[in-house]
């Protein structure tokens, strides 16, 4: 089992032959490997934020398991925080912060990592809002590209920067930095600007999640908003059957797309993006960026 060292601290790496995306022959090791080339990326995405893990062992058309409880045998080096849930409930998650975390992650197949708005120091109170743009069937990414126009000069009314990332799946998700802020209040003006998008083309956009109304529309999902849900963090991998990536992007990349496969990204294409571009959704983390929240 080779074993590697980093920052100090000693890792085993397990079945890196091991396929986790039979479809392109995609395996764990290569995986690992995509997380270190965009560790500089990622990291402080994931910084001071509770991590919960959708981990395929046995790769991605195999059984999966959502992981919010820091695993058995998890090294006394990584770093964890209780999260407060529901009532008296707690839940003690690990927070990715530094390589060898990161590492030691995705040795555990931990391929999507998803997060809360809000940091473990300030628990409910989100830094952040987000929609995830979804497809119903008949619809692409290029019909979120629309709403989510719509969504980012309406945010941009209230004093808010929206960036784009591909969701690493069919859709998109929209984020902007808020002042920290009760999230049940980033919630609600998240829901009120989704009716507001439904109302504004309701042929395009829909606010509620009813499968049977979801036809050739978008659905403006605004529930991630709430404490207790999580989103693909930027960056991460995503269980498609190609090893497809959560990739930030830019608006003028988004009005340039002619066909959905424009927007498809993966753990090929993202280091290299990287490279080029920087972090796309490194304004994100300005908090001299973060609007707040209007009022009324």
């Amino acid at each position: 089992m080779p074993i590697t060292e980093i920052d100090g601290h000693r890792l085993s790496l397990s079945n890196l032959d091991k396929v986790l995306y039979p479809a392109a022959a995609f395996t764990k090791g290569e995986a690992i490997h995509y997380y270190v080339s965009v560790a500089d990326a990622v990291l402080p995405h994931l910084k001071g934020r509770a991590v919960s893990f959708l981990r395929f062992p046995d790769g991605v058309d195999a059984a999966a398991f959502f992981a919010k409880n820091v695993p058995p045998g998890t090294p006394d080096w990584v770093r964890t925080a209780v999260v407060m849930r529901t009532g008296e409930k707690r839940e003690t998650q690990v927070v990715i912060e530094d390589l060898a975390t990161l590492v030691w992650a995705a040795n555990l197949a931990a391929l999507e990592l998803h997060t809360h708005q809000w940091r473990v120091d300030a628990q409910r109170r989100a830094n952040r809002i987000v929609f995830d743009l979804d497809p119903g069937e008949g619809a692409t990414i290029l019909d979120c590209r629309e709403v989510g126009v719509w969504l980012r000069d309406r945010l941009a009314a209230d004093g808010f920067s929206a960036l784009a990332k591909t969701s690493g799946s069919k859709g998109l998700h929209l984020l902007a930095a808020v002042e920290a802020t009760d999230s049940s209040a980033v919630s609600a003006y998240a829901k009120r600007l989704a009716q507001e998008a439904e109302r504004a083309m309701p042929e395009r956009a829909l606010h509620r999640m009813a499968r049977h109304l979801r036809a050739g529309k978008v659905f403006v999902d605004h529930s991630q908003n709430s404490w207790a849900k999580t989103t693909a963090a930027p960056y991460t991998l995503r269980a498609r059957p190609q090893p497809t990536v959560s990739a930030p992007v830019t608006w003028e990349e988004l009005a340039a797309a002619g066909s959905p496969d424009d927007l498809v990204f993966t753990a090929v294409d993202v280091p290299g993006r990287v490279r080029r571009l920087g972090d796309l959704m490194a304004p994100l983390l300005d908090e001299r960026r973060a609007a707040a929240l209007p009022q009324g």
